[in-house]
């Protein structure tokens, strides 16, 4: 890659490189591996490699495939390469390797690219920032002082500071979303059941998360979607058939112009920043000054009782992977081998009866239903992707008075006395405050994105989140080509990281 800025190519443009012999594949990895060692010092982004693999596996004969050589890093949660540390953020997985690839991983390497590692993801994917224990906090290329979000803040800090053109994601309640709004990135979670989950995993989260990617560009987002989208037998959920390529409907421009409703009020009651509000706002004058039908509106769902319903999938499912690990590992999980506040959303996961949980996944299918409803009239439903700007590294850990109740609480088992108290509305109001817009999409199963439209003062990038009704990533592709061709669009290279 002598003489090309390799951070400043899309994956796409890399492909191409390597189909006309412009570069190899080796080129590129030692282009990605330099880039890593260089700036992933200051991000703690990567925090397991497999170089020595990737180098390994690498081949000249892969013209023909749409990813050719392009490299990337994995998400270390879900996304597994067989005999490669699969930790989930956790010191009680530190240790833990893959017995297979991941489909998710099967397909991405069958389109050409080259795996390099693994991104940094809070424990269990479970916070809005990744600082987890076992590894330290991400810090985000715009500014080192915040976090680059969570779940996939490491995904998103590796892209937006050039380390590889794309990295693989998921998102159980906006955890492509809000990294891709907090760094400046294109972050689309597509509908429930399109992309892979298998093999071990027929569904993950009850069908609330997805697997994806982050990317600098659209055309990057809608290629991996088109080696994403397969058939899967094993797979619980399976999203509207879709017969055409999202790369080739990338490239058309919209029929007709779009009737869109929007809301910047928290579906919470909650405080929303105000470059939160105004990124909507500026987004909502470029769509009418180019033909849409906006209308304020905000979505026909009790916002409250959909968050209510998150969090006890939320407790449910610590819960759940708490125990598997106890059965997998022989012992009890103490606050040696999960975080403190895992161990207390265990303990009130395992507090919530059968009937309350079986009751809040209807509340997913009544809201998915009137959001159904909702979509014959809005082609889109425009929201800030989060309420607040991103918070300060270390702004959001516990004292170590709560650290000290957590464990109390956790090692005598106070979950049902706990749910007859007020913290659940608490933790609602704390786990939620600062991002309750992308929930709705993970519970309905409805396709989401958000995109990069706008920047403070200070230059910190602000996205804002497009929703549309089930299986219509197409019409979330065509808007965000648009948008990425106008001036509205945010480009990531304009990071202190890329200017190195």
């Amino acid at each position: 890659m002598e003489g090309l800025p390799y951070e400043k190519f899309d994956a796409t443009a890399l492909a191409e490189l390597v189909r006309n012999n412009e570069v190899t594949q080796k080129e590129l990895l030692f282009a990605s591996i330099t880039r890593i060692e260089g700036v992933n010092p200051a991000l703690n982004a990567v925090v397991e490699r497999c170089y020595h693999k990737a180098l390994n596996d690498s081949a000249d004969n892969i013209s023909d495939q749409v990813l050719a050589g392009v490299p990337m890093l994995l998400k270390s949660v879900t996304q597994e390469i067989a005999g490669e540390k699969m930790t989930e953020g956790s010191r009680a997985l530190k240790h833990y390797r893959a017995k297979e690839d991941a489909l998710f991983t099967k397909q991405l390497k069958q389109a050409g690219t080259a795996m390099l590692g693994f991104t940094n993801a809070p424990e269990f994917a479970l916070m809005g920032v990744t600082e987890p224990a076992l590894y330290g906090a991400a810090k985000n290329p715009w500014d080192l002082t915040v976090t680059p979000g969570g779940s996939s803040g490491g995904a998103a800090a590796a892209v937006a500071s050039g380390m590889v053109p794309i990295a693989g994601a998921n998102d159980g309640g906006g955890s492509i979303r809000i990294p891709a709004a907090y760094c400046g990135l294109f972050g689309l979670k597509p509908t429930r059941g399109r992309t892979p989950t298998g093999p071990v995993r027929g569904r993950v989260w009850q069908g609330a998360a997805s697997e994806h990617v982050v990317t600098k560009s659209v055309r990057d987002s809608a290629l991996c979607l088109d080696v994403l989208n397969v058939a899967e037998k094993t797979r619980a959920f399976h999203a509207p058939a879709n017969d055409q390529s999202y790369t080739e409907v990338l490239k058309k421009s919209l029929e007709k112009p779009l009737n869109i409703a929007f809301s910047t009020a928290s579906p919470i009651g909650a405080f929303v920043d105000e470059p939160c509000r105004d990124a909507v706002r500026q987004t909502v004058k470029w769509l009418e000054e180019n033909g849409h039908h906006v209308e304020e509106k905000a979505a026909p769902v009790d916002g409250k009782r959909i968050a209510a319903s998150y969090m006890s999938l939320y407790f449910g499912e610590v819960a759940a992977k708490l125990t598997a690990l106890e059965t997998s590992l022989g012992r009890k999980m103490t606050t040696a081998d999960v975080e403190p506040v895992t161990m207390l959303l265990g303990t009130l996961g395992r507090a919530i009866s059968a009937e309350k949980f079986v009751t809040d996944l209807a509340a997913w299918d009544e809201a998915a239903m009137q959001m159904e409803a909702f979509h014959e009239t809005y082609d889109l439903y425009l929201t800030p992707t989060a309420a607040m700007m991103p918070a300060k590294i270390g702004e959001l850990s516990r004292s170590n008075r709560e650290e000290r109740l957590i464990q109390l609480v956790t090692k005598f088992g106070a979950g049902k006395a706990l749910l007859k108290t007020d913290i659940i509305d608490e933790l609602i109001e704390e786990s939620l405050k600062r991002t309750p817009f992308t929930q709705l999409a993970n519970l309905t199963g409805q396709p989401a994105m958000s995109v990069p439209v706008y920047q403070t003062a200070e230059q910190m990038p602000v996205g804002v989140q497009f929703i549309a009704a089930r299986g219509k990533e197409d019409l979330l592709f065509q808007l965000a080509g648009a948008l990425e061709a106008s001036d509205q669009w945010v480009d990531v290279h304009n990071n202190p990281f890329m200017q190195l």
